[in-house]
């Protein structure tokens, strides 16, 4: 392999695929990943997949994009394929989901939710209710270029009601103004209060209007405002106005509005409550927020919680599969 080793980390380096302290790792990845050698008596060997983890989760996307190029260019196989074959439970759903893009991700995430019998209505709340809006509209591009349907549509054809309401007006939202009108500011917490606490039921119409079609840095000061006109501030009218997903929904929103980081932390804090994980939360953080926020994710996850987000996968997951969430999760605070 000595020659050819040389010819591909030649390509490696001149596509900044790596620095030089990483060398030695990229060798043994070029050798044993990016030539094929995937023979059934390697297939579950921890050499190879521990090369998989090194380099996989110390890569951006973009790395791992032109990782993948290389791979096909050389072994003339998909290196999607091959990695299905050398991985398999948890860890493979986090290396899988490594070589997608953030969007992709997400709408991948999405179209899982609703496939098949039932909803999972919890994965559908985490990531409309918590992405920006230039997220939502990249998601929405995407997923119709992956499943050549529009997710509002399929959102649609698979919830009910107020809460469908809600996550139409999120999937399909505009860019709202950033400009800052303080009488707006005030007639938006008048209005929120108006429709949910002054009166018997609740205007959730209203709700969706406001939550859906203002800016983050307007929806912040209307929720300081909101407790000029209510005795309680906008989440504890949420709970006493709303019940079920729509509640779940409207937290959620109000939540990242007011600090999104801290949301992610408390989602990952109740996935490693109890003894084991909620893997398919911790995943779908980790994994969706490596490469957006998850250096402040973990700030706040100490802050609030008086141990890092390190110590704590290590001390509710296992083997490979915690190898590779300590290697994303990047350092312990």
């Amino acid at each position: 392999y000595v020659k050819a080793d040389r010819t591909l980390m030649k390509i490696l380096l001149q596509n900044n695929l790596f620095t030089p302290p990483k060398i030695s790792v990229m060798q043994l990845f070029c050798r044993d990943i990016l030539y094929g050698i995937w023979s059934a008596d390697m297939k579950n060997s921890l050499y190879i997949v521990q090369t998989i983890i090194d380099v996989l989760t110390k890569r951006t996307y973009n790395q791992r994009r032109e990782i993948a190029f290389a791979y096909e260019r050389r072994a003339k196989k998909d290196m999607i394929s091959a990695l299905k074959g050398a991985l398999s439970g948890s860890l493979e759903t986090v290396i899988l989901g490594l070589m997608k893009s953030t969007a992709q991700y997400d709408a991948s995430e999405i179209k899982a939710s609703i496939k098949g019998l039932g909803t999972d209505e919890e994965s559908l709340i985490d990531i409309l209710c918590s992405r920006s809006n230039a997220e939502l509209m990249e998601i929405r591009k995407v997923y119709k270029e992956l499943f050549k349907k529009d997710l509002e549509k399929d959102v649609a054809g698979d919830t009910s009601g107020d809460f469908a309401k809600l996550l139409l007006a999120l999937a399909k939202r505009a860019e709202p103004s950033s400009v800052i009108d303080y009488q707006k500011i005030d007639e938006d917490a008048r209005a929120l209060y108006d429709a949910g606490v002054k009166r018997k039921g609740t205007d959730v119409k209203c709700w969706i209007s406001i939550m859906s079609e203002r800016s983050v840095p307007h929806l912040q000061k209307v929720f300081e405002r909101y407790k000029s006109y209510s005795p309680y501030d906008m989440q504890e009218s949420i709970r006493k106005e709303v019940k079920g997903d729509l509640e779940k929904s409207f937290l959620t929103l109000v939540q990242c509005f007011e600090n999104k980081q801290l949301y992610f932390a408390n989602r990952l804090q109740d996935a490693m409550k109890s003894k084991g994980a909620k893997e398919k939360v911790l995943t779908r953080i980790t994994v969706s927020r490596c490469e957006v926020d998850l250096k402040k994710i973990r700030q706040e996850f100490r802050a609030h919680h008086g141990k890092s987000l390190y110590q704590t996968i290590a001390e509710h997951t296992k083997g490979d599969y915690q190898r590779a969430l300590l290697s994303l999760c990047g350092g312990d605070d």
